[in-house]
This record gives structure tokens, C-alpha cells and sequence, in this order.
């Protein structure tokens, strides 16, 4: 068993296999992105049914991502030593099942079920992230692009899927959705090959091993990409979170509205193949310097253009953050050491998680003290300060 397990790993270091498995692999992470908007942007409707404020929807929606944060690196180290499909059908279940335990609880319990979700999303979607690396050796950039445009098609369908299920019936329908989603996609992970990326590990190596956690966390060859990363996802959070703002100042109407935020995920969405291509043909950190650049400038411009230009600057701005996405996650799989990948990607979706959370803090605060434009204008500027990570010409960081 233990040879024919390492047959097919060297089969696929060797030559290239299916993209299909990318494509189960980005329904998987279709499901923690999915359930993670679904619930949010419907919480409202669940403010207006048990009677909190906006704070408190904003721990909601926090507690989402910072179980993500703790749970996504313990998960990935765990999958290294452990089995990486293994751990991935644990993390759907876990989902499948939190979801379903909001049907039999009170809804003031939504707190931990959404803390419970959420954990289950950091399994399922650091491994099955990992996951990517292990199948495609000679084609990666295309399978996380392929496997990103997927998962990020959640952000785009889950509001759409909620609206109708709130207009429909009730809340907690929402938790029967998010539930059966990730029931197909435990279905379709369990075609995905049985291999496990270690292969010649001591048995003392099999336990969860707090160092060599912390390892991944400390890696010179991986933190300037960690860096790279929190600030793709701070500007990803600030388009998501606070283009909408800026359109409401220009009191545009909710059709206009919905057609500038709709097109920047689209293009963000549509981006992320070529990104993978691009990944596998190019030199990844020049691309990665042009993607940064390009939601930069699209920031620091937003508050300055309106009509047909702003409709352009959110397009670039969402095809800016598209590439960095892929293509980190691309560089950051081939700088793992290898029987750590799941661990090293990860902690790459903690920092994403950070990322997520820090934007729209510091834009808020920023515009609340200096108005909207300044808060465009600094944080716009403030990314562009990370280029000089990808400046280094040291070729064993590609």
C-alpha cells in the first residue's frame, strides 16, 4: 500500500493529470466562501428577527474569519502528518455539521455556530488550497487558477442564493443551503486521489509538532510573501467593503451600484485563469509587482473618477488583486519545504484572513478622521510600500 501510495505521487511530479480535480478542489473552497457571504450579508434580516445592533453583526461576521485565522495552519500542519483527504472530508463534516446545528438551537447560538463554521472552513480550505500543489507539479499556476476563480464564484453567487432564500421563507433556511453544499462537495472529494505529501517521514514525524508549526511562520524564503499577501487581501477588503461606499457617495442608485461591485468580481473572477497561466509561462514575481501596482493605483484613483472611468478603475483594480491572488498562492506552494505544503499554505490563509480583517479597520478609521478620499488616497500608497519585497534578485525565491 505504502508503495503503490508513492507511485502515484511521483506519477504526479512527472507528468501532468487531469485538471478536474482542480476544478472538486475549487468547489470545496466554493463552500467556505459561499457559507462565509451567505450568512453575512443576510444578517440584517437576523439583526431585525432577535433584535442586536450593528456591532454585534459585526462580531458575527468576525468570528467567521477568526476562527479561520487560529484553525487554518493548526489544520494544514495536521493534514502534513495525517492525511491531507483525510483532514479535508474532517473539515466539510465539521461545516456540514455546524450548519445543520443552527436548525436545532436557538438562534441567539448563531455566535458559536458561526465560530464552528468556521472552523470547518479552515480545514477544507487551507487543505484542499494545499491540496492543489500536491496533484499538479507541471501545470500549477493554471490548477490555482482554475481552483480560485471557483471559490471566489462564491462571493459573487452567495448574496444572489440569500436574497431569494430570505425572499422565499426564513434565515435559517440559509444554514440548509450552506449545509447542502458542502454535503455534494464531500461527495466529489471523495474521487479526489489518496495520496499524502510526505513520503519518507520517521514514524515519530506522524504526530502534530508545535515546531515544526511554528516553523512555516518563520521561514525567511515565505515571510515577504506573507507580507504580499495581507496586502492584496487588504486592498481586496477595502474594493469589497468600501467601493460601496464611495459609490453611495456619489448617490448613484442601487442598479448602478450593483453593476460596478458585480463587475469588479467578475473581473477579479475571470482574471484568475489567466493569472494561472500566466504563473506557469512568466517570471511570478514580475507579475505579482504589475498586479500590486495595478490595485494600487486603481485605489489611490477611486475617489477622484466617477461614471464610465470609475467603472474602468474597479475592473483594473479587481483584475490587480486577481493576479496577485493566483500567483502568490503559486509561488508561495512551490517555496514550501516539502512534508509541510499544508502547513505553509495554511498559514498563507491566515494571513489572507488578516489581511481581510485589517482593511476596512484602518480605511474606516482613516476616512472617519481624514474623510473618503484621504482614506483611498493612504491606503492606496501604503501597498505600494510593499514593493520593495519583490524587488530581490535572489533566484531560490522564485
Amino acid at each position: 500500500m505504502g508503495h503503490h501510495r508513492l507511485d502515484i505521487i511521483q506519477s504526479m511530479k512527472t507528468k501532468k493529470i487531469s485538471l478536474i480535480f482542480a476544478f472538486i478542489l475549487g468547489f470545496v473552497g466554493f463552500v467556505t466562501s459561499f457559507g462565509a457571504h451567505i450568512v453575512a450579508v443576510n444578517l440584517p434580516e437576523y439583526a431585525k428577527e432577535v433584535g442586536i445592533g450593528v456591532a454585534m453583526i459585526g462580531v458575527l461576521i468576525a468570528a467567521y474569519d477568526f476562527a479561520e485565522i487560529i484553525a487554518k495552519p493548526i489544520f494544514g500542519s495536521i493534514a502534513d502528518k495525517q492525511g491531507m483527504k483525510k483532514t479535508l472530508l474532517i473539515g466539510i463534516s465539521v461545516f456540514i455539521a455546524a450548519s445543520l446545528l443552527y436548525l436545532a438551537v436557538p438562534p441567539q447560538w448563531l455566535l458559536g455556530i458561526r465560530f464552528l463554521q468556521g472552523i470547518g472552513a479552515a480545514a477544507l480550505s487551507a487543505v484542499s488550497l494545499a491540496l492543489v500543489g500536491v496533484y499538479y507539479k507541471q501545470n500549477r499556476g493554471r490548477a490555482y487558477g482554475i481552483y480560485n476563480a471557483i471559490k471566489g464564484a462564491g462571493y459573487v453567487l452567495s448574496p444572489l442564493a440569500g436574497g431569494l432564500i430570505i425572499a422565499k421563507s426564513h434565515f435559517s433556511y440559509i444554514f440548509v443551503a450552506a449545509a447542502g453544499i458542502g454535503v455534494f462537495a464531500f461527495i466529489l472529494s471523495l474521487f479526489l486521489p489518496n495520496v499524502q505529501e510526505k513520503v519518507a517521514l520517521d514514524d515519530d514525524d506522524d504526530d502534530f509538532s508545535v515546531q515544526s508549526f511554528i516553523s512555516v511562520f518563520r521561514d525567511p524564503k515565505l515571510i515577504r510573501w506573507y507580507a504580499i499577501i495581507v496586502v492584496n487581501m487588504f486592498f481586496v477588503s477595502i474594493l469589497f467593503g468600501f467601493l460601496p461606499v464611495r459609490v453611495y457617495a456619489l448617490q448613484y442608485g442601487p442598479v448602478q451600484t450593483g453593476l460596478i461591485l458585480s463587475l469588479v468580481a467578475l473581473s477579479y473572477l475571470l482574471i484568475q485563469p489567466v493569472a494561472g497561466y500566466l504563473a506557469d509561462k512568466t517570471d511570478v514575481t514580475t507579475t505579482i509587482r504589475v498586479g500590486l501596482i495595478l490595485s494600487a493605483i486603481s485605489i489611490i484613483a477611486a475617489p477622484f473618477v466617477r461614471d464610465a472611468l470609475l467603472i474602468v478603475d474597479a475592473i483594473i483594480a479587481g483584475i490587480g488583486v486577481g493576479i496577485v491572488w493566483t500567483n502568490t498562492d503559486t509561488l508561495i506552494s512551490n517555496l514550501a519545504q516539502e512534508g509541510k505544503l499544508g502547513a505553509t499554505m495554511g498559514a498563507a490563509g491566515s494571513f489572507k484572513e488578516f489581511g481581510d480583517m485589517v482593511g476596512p479597520i484602518l480605511i474606516g478609521l482613516l476616512s472617519q478622521i481624514l474623510g473618503l478620499t484621504w482614506g483611498f488616497v493612504i491606503c492606496g500608497f501604503l501597498g505600494l510600500l510593499s514593493l520593495p519585497l519583490i524587488q530581490s534578485k535572489n533566484k531560490s525565491l522564485v
